[in-house]
């Protein structure tokens, strides 16, 4: 099983990553979990010229670098570790590229798709949880335990995070489509809710897959 969390930065995916993973190993299955951009050295040295670069990177070169890390990902360590039965967990996927660089970045949502299509090998996720959050809140969040003005031009934000209100609009906007067309898949989750509650949320959707 694939299952995948989607959600602008600061929205709490990473925390319920890990509260699934401990779920799931608990009730006796393997769970491997990975995160986009990276998972295996060229991803992660992609990830580090995706994020960190203070260069520019124009929009079409930005979704074919973030398309060569995931085929890296998928070929390499995800469809070996589905063929064994693992559940994989993934911070982010395909769904992030239709939000960010479609809607975010206005790029034709129909390349998109058939860019999604070559660098997935077709995989799809199973399940798909969508932490909705505003990108204020998400803002608000990420700087609430530090004494940091809240902008997006922050020195403690990196190169997508640095992109700004309107283009985190448009992101939560795909994302809200996304979900709008595919709500079989994707589960959308209010993201001010407590991590607790979120977490409940997640595991009885995932026993109703099962029953």
């Amino acid at each position: 099983m694939l299952i995948t969390f989607e959600g602008i930065d600061g929205a709490g995916k990473s925390t319920q990553v890990v509260k699934l993973k401990r779920h799931l190993q608990e009730i006796g299955r393997e769970v491997l979990t990975l995160r986009e951009p990276g998972g295996t050295e060229v991803a992660e040295n992609i990830r580090e010229l995706l994020l960190q670069s203070k260069h520019e990177i124009v929009p079409v070169a930005e979704l074919l670098l973030f398309a060569a890390s995931r085929a890296e990902l998928v070929q390499k360590v995800i469809l070996p570790a589905l063929e064994q039965g693992i559940v994989v967990i993934l911070d982010r996927f395909s769904d992030s590229t239709t939000a960010y660089q479609g809607y975010g970045r206005g790029l034709s949502l129909e390349l998109l798709d058939e860019v999604n299509r070559i660098a997935t090998f077709g995989l799809r996720p199973d399940l798909t949880f969508y932490l909705d959050i505003t990108p204020e809140d998400a803002l608000i969040r990420k700087f609430s335990e530090k004494s940091i003005p809240l902008a997006f031009d922050s020195g403690e934000l990196d190169r997508m995070e640095s992109s700004g209100l309107d283009f985190y609009d448009r992101v939560r906007d795909g994302y809200l489509a996304l979900h709008d067309s595919q709500k079989e898949r994707i589960m959308l989750i209010d993201a001010l809710l407590s991590p607790a509650s979120i977490h409940d949320l997640i595991v009885r959707r995932l026993d109703l897959l099962k029953s």
